[in-house]
């Protein structure tokens, strides 16, 4: 009945600094707000996108399947972009993988056509897939 009492009288082990240092193993979802580059990199991707669309609609990439298939991938980014705004894993993820994409894609039309600035355009999409692909981004998703 004595150890009862005792083990009473002591208080639980706490780590008071824990939260001020930000380890890498924090839970997810515990690190809140959107990071500025994340943000950036969103409003970059809904102009292209954007952009991209009125010129499908124009018919810059032709009036066959291409059209429409620019159009389904325009509106996955958006959805994807209107997704990461809102910390969440999938929209986080339709944006990584269409920065993977679209950099391969510019580094292949730069292969086909020896066009300069396609490789500009590529090594900007392949910078935005690694920053998204960091820790601190992982982290702050739910």
């Amino acid at each position: 009945m004595s150890d009862e009492l005792d083990n009473a009288s002591v208080p639980a082990a706490e780590d008071s600094g824990f939260r001020s240092r930000h380890l890498p193993g924090m839970p997810a979802g515990e690190s809140k707000g959107i990071l500025p580059g994340m943000a950036l990199i969103g409003m970059y991707l809904l102009l292209l996108a954007m952009l991209n669309a009125f010129a499908a609609m124009r018919g810059a990439f032709g009036q066959s399947a291409a059209k429409f298939s620019i159009l389904g991938v325009c509106t996955l980014l958006v959805v994807g972009v209107f997704g990461m705004f809102r910390l969440l894993r999938w929209g986080w993820a339709l944006v990584t993988s269409g920065c993977l994409l679209m950099a391969a894609g510019y580094f292949y039309g730069f292969h086909r056509t020896h066009i300069p600035p396609y490789i500009v355009n590529g090594l900007f999409a392949l910078v935005f897939f690694l920053y998204l692909s960091r820790t601190e981004v992982r982290e702050r998703l739910r």
